[in-house]
């Protein structure tokens, strides 16, 4: 199977580039560079540099190659950030995400993967997040992978296209060869990490009078890999089974408290860390449920050990202190 990955120069975008790799398949990176590394693109997939806006580049990458399938992982992806710039979220991932399913529906390409998000799920009435909760997205990034949920319904009804959105909160962790690396670094695991390695003062920890056990927020932390994996299977189900919906999770949370004691049991540096005002909108505990891939797929987390988790990122940030910079 030949498939073409937007954004697989990015996180979690090569490294399912990688898995894709070592299962077989001949894998067709598409990726402007903006936020993704040159450096992390498996040296056996075809690299095209190219934006999605620029509608000719991506028609011309489908009619080249003809992938049987697509992984749209190109997308900005900054819930705080959309807040502040709707606009770049909603006109930009839309307008982008159009041009790649019209070149796609052009070319007869019969399968698509969404990286969505569970930022669907602002308010939800259950916990863990089922596929059945009701839609309210958190932030007009959510509400962007909403709408691309939406268009690509038709793209089944119009087009025959086969489609998987995956919905998941906090990829971490890493592989031997890729991890990750930011600009700027928003996410709470390799932030933590910067202050064992020396390279900020401290984490701050936003608030600590939350509704649970430590008083810090409750979140699903869900292995890179595992998601990779989660990614594959769905690409293989879609060839002879209908379009659907996944959400993922790893079956439990950890508070912010648990990562960052984690992170120093597992660096062995103490980690200062600094009680700092609530921000706006954070729920109390986000986790997903994944029961449903599990039921249908057969997809089983394989590192859902926070300690785990945070050894396997360890041992990429101590290895590539600054990140993909040679």
């Amino acid at each position: 199977m030949k498939v073409l990955v937007t954004g697989g120069a990015g996180y979690i975008g090569s490294i399912t580039v990688e898995r894709l790799i070592k299962a077989g398949e001949e894998v067709v990176v598409f990726d402007n560079l903006f936020q993704g590394h040159e450096d992390a693109v498996h040296p056996e997939a075809v690299f095209i540099q190219g934006d999605l806006a620029d509608k000719g580049a991506i028609e011309a990458a489908i009619a080249e190659h003809r992938p049987d399938g697509i992984m749209h992982f190109a997308s900005y992806t900054l819930v705080g950030e959309s807040m502040e710039r709707p606009f770049l979220y909603l006109r930009d991932n839309i307008t982008n995400g159009l041009n790649l399913l019209e070149s796609a529906a052009k070319h007869n390409v019969k399968r698509f993967i969404l990286s969505s998000t569970a930022n669907l799920f602002d308010d939800p009435e259950n916990m863990p997040i089922t596929e059945t909760e009701r839609i309210v997205p958190g932030s007009p990034y959510g509400e962007s992978k909403n709408i691309m949920e939406r268009y690509l319904y038709w793209m089944d009804r119009l087009y025959g296209m086969r489609y998987a959105c995956l919905r998941y909160f906090n990829a971490c962790g890493a592989t031997e060869e890729r991890g990750e690396d930011h600009d700027p670094e928003t996410h709470l695991i390799p932030l933590v990490l910067e202050v064992a390695l020396g390279q900020r003062e401290k984490i701050a920890i936003f608030g600590d009078d939350y509704d649970t056990p430590d008083g810090s927020c409750v979140r699903d932390y869900i292995h890179v890999i595992d998601l990779a994996e989660a990614h594959i299977l769905a690409m293989r189900a879609l060839g002879d089974g209908p379009s659907r919906k996944y959400n993922l999770g790893n079956g439990r949370g950890y508070s912010v408290k648990e990562v960052i004691q984690t992170a120093r049991d597992v660096t062995g540096h103490p980690i200062p860390a600094e009680i700092t005002a609530r921000r706006p909108g954070d729920p109390d505990i986000l986790i997903a449920s994944s029961d449903t891939i599990r039921r249908e797929l057969g997809w089983q987390p394989q590192y859902a050990d926070l300690r785990t988790i945070i050894e396997m990122a360890w041992n990429w940030h101590v290895s590539h202190p600054n990140g993909y910079t040679k």
